[in-house]
């Protein structure tokens, strides 16, 4: 995950958000994992269908990697979220963070 600074579109308490949600994960047995993917699965999606809108680009199912690449996957979409729309209100991309961290 690249932190938040120089060169980082990402706000800071997002950053701190996604960190919480990837550390919980790699918490989680495969078993709850797995149940929780389906969740994660729907964020990364609107966040990639977020970037092809700002992007003037027809959107793309986001591929299945599995649990294991899920979160990177997040990470990747977050962060284009940011580069895609500069100035977009942090607020929201944080509290659907702080939810699938919650559900998990």
């Amino acid at each position: 995950m690249t932190p938040h600074g120089v060169g980082s579109p990402t706000p800071h308490e997002v950053s701190d958000e996604l960190r919480r949600v990837v550390e919980r994960w790699h918490q989680l047995p495969l078993d709850h994992a797995l149940s929780r993917m389906p969740s994660v699965r729907v964020l990364v999606q609107s966040l990639a269908d977020r970037v092809a809108e700002a992007r003037g680009v027809a959107a793309r199912p986001v591929p299945d990697l599995g649990p294991a690449a899920v979160m990177d996957q997040l990470t990747v979409m977050v962060f284009d979220v940011f580069r895609a729309e500069p100035g977009t209100d942090p607020t929201p991309v944080a509290a659907e963070l702080a939810g699938i961290r919650r559900s998990l």
